[in-house]
């Protein structure tokens, strides 16, 4: 099975920096799209950043471009998320996924496997 385990989320005041990991077990991790989303409180979740197989390719949602950079280690089988210039609404449970289908997604239905997520908040 594939599995995948996060981890670096926590509490940090506005402005500052979040590093979040994701790491993948099973499968062939190079022959998988992932993807960051997030949900807040009351809210659906939302897709944030995406890498391509071999990390050639990025994307991001318009509210996190140029403030979180995705990025990915092949030989680790190792998935980031920086995350800079933080705001309070960046508050949210983040989760990292995976997909086999396609180089690179950005809809939750192109997502075959979940992390379990982690809590990022962001205090005023």
């Amino acid at each position: 099975q594939v599995q995948l385990v996060e981890s670096g989320g926590g509490l940090v005041q506005a402005g500052g920096s979040l590093r979040l990991s994701c790491a993948v077990s099973g499968g062939t991790f190079s022959r998988y799209a992932m993807g960051w989303f997030r949900q807040a409180p009351g809210k659906e979740r939302e897709f944030v950043a995406t890498i391509s197989w071999s990390g050639g390719f990025t994307d991001y949602a318009d509210s996190v471009k140029l403030r979180f950079t995705i990025s990915r280690d092949n030989a680790r089988s190792t998935v980031w998320l920086q995350m800079n210039s933080l705001k309070p609404e960046d508050t949210a449970v983040y989760y990292c996924a995976a997909t086999g289908r396609t180089p690179w997604a950005r809809l939750i239905r192109e997502y075959d496997y979940w992390g379990q997520g982690t809590q990022v908040t962001v205090s005023s």
